[in-house]
This record gives C-alpha cells, sequence and structure tokens, in this order.
C-alpha cells in the first residue's frame, strides 16, 4: 500500500513537472483586448480551446483600454491587439499600425437607458457613458440617438466610463442615464435590472468589432510569430462559426455568466461576424471614410495604409477556410 502511495504521489509530480516545461517551451506572448464580450471570442476560444498552444504560444490575454493598447502595441510591450476598430483610426491617425483580420464587420451595440426614460427624446440633457471617444461603441451610441432625433453633440453630455461592467454600473448608479451596450451584458441588463432597451443595432451599420492587428515593425521583423498567432485565432474563429455549444461554453466561462444567456449571446451576435476575417473592398471603403471623417482628415488613407489581409488569405487557403 505504502509502495503504491509512493508511485501516485510521483506519477502527479512528474505530471506535474511535464506541464511545467511543455508550458515553459512555449513562446510567450501578449494581446490586448479592451472588454469581456463577444468580440474578442476568436482569442477567447483560441486560448481556451488549446489553438494557441498548438501553434506553440502561450498568449496572454490583457484587458486594457484600445486607447492605451494602440500605444502599447506601437511600443512593443504587446505583441498584438484586438480592438481593431480604434487600430484602423489609430493607423490613419499616422500610427504605424496594420489591421490584418476583422471578426465583428457589424456593430453590436443596442442603445439602452434607465427605466425612466422611454424614448430617446426623452434623453435630452442626459448623460451617455462611452467605452472610449470615437471607438464603435461610441460611434453607435451617436448614430442611434441621432436616428431618434437627438443631436449627440448639443444634445447630450458624453462621459467616458470604460467597458461594459462600468458602462452598466454607472447606468444603474445613476451618472449616466443612457448608453450603449452589447451582447451579454445587454441580456443581463435587460433581464436582472430592467433597463429599456430604446433602439436595436443598426445591422447596416459598418463597425469593426474584434479582429487582429500588429505593429508595422512586428509585420515585417516578426511573420513566422504573426503567422502562428493567425494560425491559433482562424481555427478558433472556424470553431465559432461550426460550434455554437462549444462557444458558448466558453464565452460564459470567460465572461462569468450563465450558459442560457451565453447561447442567447452567440444567437443575437452571429449576424455581425464576418465568414473568414477578411472585409469586402465596399467595407473597407466605407470604414476608412467614416474614421476621416470622425478624425478630421481632408481625405482617408490609403487602405494599404491601414489594412492587410495578406496573411489572412494565406490562413485561410492552408486550413480551407472560404
Amino acid at each position: 500500500m505504502k509502495l503504491r502511495v509512493v508511485f501516485f504521489v510521483l506519477a502527479i509530480a512528474f505530471g506535474w513537472y511535464g506541464q511545467v516545461v511543455a508550458q515553459s517551451t512555449l513562446e510567450r506572448v501578449k494581446i490586448a483586448v479592451s472588454s469581456r464580450g463577444i468580440a474578442f471570442i476568436d482569442l477567447y476560444l483560441a486560448q481556451d480551446r488549446g489553438f494557441f498552444r498548438e501553434e506553440g504560444l502561450n498568449a496572454e490575454l490583457i484587458q486594457v483600454s484600445a486607447n492605451v493598447a494602440a500605444a502599447a502595441l506601437v511600443s512593443g510591450e504587446v505583441d498584438a491587439l484586438g480592438a481593431v476598430g480604434l487600430a484602423a483610426r489609430a493607423s490613419q491617425s499616422g500610427l504605424p499600425i496594420k489591421v490584418l483580420a476583422v471578426t465583428g464587420h457589424r456593430a453590436l451595440f443596442w442603445l439602452v437607458s434607465r427605466p425612466e426614460f422611454k424614448s430617446i427624446a426623452e434623453l435630452k440633457g442626459t448623460n451617455l457613458g462611452i467605452t472610449s471617444r470615437n471607438g464603435s461603441q461610441h460611434l453607435v451610441a451617436n448614430r442611434l440617438l441621432s436616428v431618434g432625433g437627438l443631436d449627440p453633440a448639443k444634445d447630450v453630455a458624453t462621459v467616458v466610463i470604460g467597458g461594459a461592467p462600468a458602462l452598466l454600473q454607472a447606468l444603474l448608479a445613476g451618472s449616466i442615464q443612457v448608453t450603449a451596450l452589447s451582447p451579454p451584458t445587454i441580456i443581463v441588463a435587460r433581464d436582472k435590472f430592467k433597463v429599456n432597451i430604446l433602439a436595436d443595432t443598426p445591422k447596416d451599420f459598418v463597425s469593426t468589432q474584434g479582429g487582429f492587428a500588429v505593429s508595422d515593425k512586428n509585420l515585417a521583423d516578426k511573420r513566422d510569430l504573426v503567422r502562428r498567432m493567425m494560425r491559433a485565432r482562424s481555427k478558433a474563429y472556424r470553431y465559432f462559426h461550426k460550434n455554437e455549444k462549444g462557444t458558448s461554453e466558453t464565452l460564459a466561462k470567460y465572461t462569468k455568466l450563465d450558459f442560457a444567456t451565453a447561447v442567447e449571446t452567440y444567437r443575437l451576435s452571429q449576424f455581425g461576424f464576418t465568414a473568414n476575417g477578411v472585409l469586402t473592398d465596399t467595407d473597407v471603403e466605407t470604414l476608412l471614410k467614416q474614421d476621416a471623417k470622425t478624425l478630421g482628415l481632408a481625405q482617408p488613407a490609403p487602405a494599404a495604409k491601414v489594412f492587410d489581409f495578406s496573411v489572412q488569405r494565406e490562413t485561410n487557403k492552408e486550413l480551407a477556410i472560404k
């Protein structure tokens, strides 16, 4: 019996040691995400389902604001970022950043208010909470307010709050009265806190939610590493489109929500995702024009300055992703 116990302890020890050794042989990479939401599901799946490990990578997903992430990417503090909407605008502004893949290409934000507000017209003079200025969430909120008859520049005061949990907390506390939320937060806000959904997400609004962006330097000097990261996220993205149950399980794990809410989030959001990570030329042109207007530029930057889908196309061909 004592001998069996010894062998059992040794087996555990060697198993643990093997895991440590295996982990230490993986190349560590840091990828920035701006929130815990479905926009970054490809990266969560790549981490949770082992696709990063298959490519020899130990990926750390770091949650930071999109504005900070863009600067961190250029300085080399992170290897890539998932918030490609702001990355594209930062690139147009002059930062050496390339967007290599786009997951969400349609807005996934619903306009919500505190329960006492029943219409958009009633929101005049209130506070609008946003994640970051001129980010996708901000632009969609402004669009929905405008469609409802308000001038976002004059009729509401815009307050930078942070990610979805902070926005919901501010809404409940009353420091803001309106914001735009995406699944799964919108579902929790609706069911648990009885907020009013005043406008559905505009399905014709081209808006880059998640994806993959790197610095020009990394793309030039570390192309093999970039390709491996892209292969991992592409495998995960293929999994996303084919496996509702597994994707919902991972989403529930990363967002700390129940499985039913994760499934509803998946179903509400799937329309807004690209099939293969590549935008159409029309969508690229639309995004560049929208961003140039937001940034106050005389004309949009050339598409090649901001987007480079060559690695994604190569990866799609390797993995038979259409």
